[in-house]
Parts: C-alpha cells; structure tokens; sequence
C-alpha cells in the first residue's frame, strides 16, 4: 500500500466531519452579510428620520413628516427584503428534505406574523395619537423580529442568531417604555449599527 492510499486517521476524520459540518451550518443559516447588512441600513436611515420628526422633547429636529419618514423607512425595508429573500433562495436551492420542510415553515412564521402585526396595528392604531400610533407600529413590528429570532436560533441551534433577537427585543422594550423619539433613535443606532455590525463579524467569522 502506498502512502497516499493509507486509511484517515481518526483526527483526519474529525477534522473533515467538523468542516462539512461547518459548511452546512453556514448555508443553512444563509449569508449573514446579506440578511442582517441590509436591514441594518435601511433601519438607520428609516429610523434616523423618524428620529429627527419626533425628537426627544416632543419637537422635530428637522422638517421631516411622519409620512416622509415612513416613505424612508419602506423604501429601505423592500430594498433589504429583496436582498434577503434572494440570499434566501439561493440558501434553501442547495437544502432537501426536513431542513428545506423547516426553512419553508418558518418563512412562513414570518408572513404570519407580520400580517398579524399590521392587522393589529390598523384595528388599533386609529384610537392613538400619531405618535403613539407610530410607536404601536414600529414596537410590534421589532416585537415580531425579535420573537423570530430567537425561534429561529432554537430551531437551528444557532446561539448568533438566538441573542441578535434578545437583543432587539431588549432594544424594543427599551425604546416603548422611553417613548416614540427614544424608539426611533435606539433603533437607529443600536438595532440599524448593530445590524451593519452583527452582518460584517458573522461573515468574517465565517470566513
């Protein structure tokens, strides 16, 4: 028998098993620089806006309307969903089986809630001022991102993506005890930056 034809050693075997094992995790979890970079800026920005029409004293800090700040924010939020469904669906094209039956469940988890959230919000939102009826919206809507998150961190075992959602449920409950102008502008900083950071760490991390 030549050298090269000489069965793997047990710790050759580890280290293979560990960098296959290692390669599904990663495409089962997608590619976090494009799930979690573009909803970060679209949340700085969206929210940066809303931060400057509500203020911190109850006075605008620059001309800014609600709907204005809101056109920003939905912009922003297409644009990033496109770019996470589409790391999406190249994710799930190389999955078969119960891990494909799994992603198929939970993406729909994540239309439930969030048609839930918005059926809430408009049989609610009429009976609020604007400013609380805007922080009705944007509560719920992290609400359900956190509560996501961290299901989703369950159910693939991935503790990242489990704390991301402790901790923009954290952010969220911070921000609605504070009121509208504080949501807006910890959202901006700690939920949109720590987005942009959380996607750049876990790709290099990757790497």
């Amino acid at each position: 028998m030549v050298e090269d034809d000489r069965p793997p050693s047990p710790e050759e075997m580890l280290r293979v098993i560990e960098e296959q094992r290692a390669a599904t995790t990663k495409w089962l979890c997608g590619d976090p620089l494009l799930l979690y970079l573009p909803w970060g800026v679209a949340w700085l920005i969206g929210f940066t806006a809303f931060f400057l029409h509500y203020g911190l004293d109850g006075r605008a800090y620059a001309p800014i309307s609600q709907m204005q700040a809101l056109a920003l924010l939905m912009a922003g939020q297409i644009v990033a969903g496109a770019i996470a469904a589409f790391g999406i669906v190249r994710m799930n094209s190389l999955v078969r089986g119960d891990s494909s039956a799994r992603g198929a469940m939970y993406g729909y988890a994540w239309m439930a809630g969030m048609l839930l959230m918005v059926v809430i919000c408009l049989r609610m939102g009429p009976l609020l001022p604007p400013d609380e009826t805007g922080l009705l919206w944007a509560g719920t809507s992290l609400l359900v991102v956190a509560v996501l998150h961290m299901a989703g961190g369950a159910l693939w075992l991935n503790w990242p993506m489990f704390f991301i959602g402790a901790w923009v449920a954290a952010v969220d409950a911070l921000g609605v005890l504070l009121g509208a102008g504080w949501h807006a502008l910890l959202t901006a900083v700690l939920l949109g930056g720590g987005f942009i950071v959380a996607g750049l760490w876990l790709r290099r991390h990757d790497r």
